[in-house]
């Protein structure tokens, strides 16, 4: 009876046998969206978190890795990479942005992605990391092993993005600041400190 039903993207799907090396990820937007959506947490369904603000648009795939939450391993673990005081993470699943040489029309997907690096955003003193993947089967970047293949212009509009895309001007400094870009190890790090971080909540 219970396959006659949706999966919850956040827990009812698998992150992967393979996991860190290759994780399921569930896309929530596109570049093409000009407005930002996200999972309903207690639904599963996608809700309409906010319209993209000014110009600023998502340059990849967007979404999360099921089954894994940002809390006190994966605040922990940026504070003692970063240098920082991190008491907690975000309260949400580890997020993660997916490259890709194909137009995909929509979020509400799900895909097999290689994770080579990261982002590790703070934002307003709270750890939210962004893993930076590659999707597999891609012709174009499956060749992409670590962050030292991504290119410069691809980093710097992560980092544009994430910087900018909470920002409204006139309405008080930024929140978020990136301390630190990482590579495929460092990567791994992160996703399986956070699926201890989902163990903990939700098992």
């Amino acid at each position: 009876m219970t396959n006659k039903f949706k999966a919850h993207p956040w827990h009812g799907i698998n992150i992967g046998d393979k996991a860190p090396v290759l994780v399921t990820a569930f896309i929530e937007i596109v570049p093409t969206d000009t407005v930002k959506y996200e999972i309903d947490k207690e639904s599963g369904h996608l809700k309409i978190d906010r319209p993209q603000k000014f110009s600023n648009v998502v340059p990849t795939l967007y979404g999360f890795i099921p089954q894994t939450y940002c809390d006190v391993k994966v605040a922990q673990y940026a504070a003692f990479k970063s240098g920082r005081e991190i008491q907690k993470g975000d309260g949400d699943p580890l997020d993660i942005c997916v490259l890709s040489e194909r137009t995909i029309t929509h979020g509400d997907i799900m895909l097999q992605a290689i994770p080579i690096g990261g982002l590790r955003l703070i934002d307003k003193g709270e750890a939210d990391d962004k893993i930076i993947a590659v999707m597999k089967d891609d012709e174009v970047y499956e060749s992409w092993r670590d962050i030292t293949d991504c290119t410069e212009a691809v980093i710097n509009r992560l980092k544009h993005y994430f910087l900018t895309y909470k920002n409204i001007p006139g309405l008080g400094a930024a929140t978020c600041e990136i301390t630190n870009v990482y590579g495929r190890e460092e990567a791994y790090e992160v996703i399986n400190k956070s699926r201890e971080d989902y163990k903990n909540k939700f098992l």
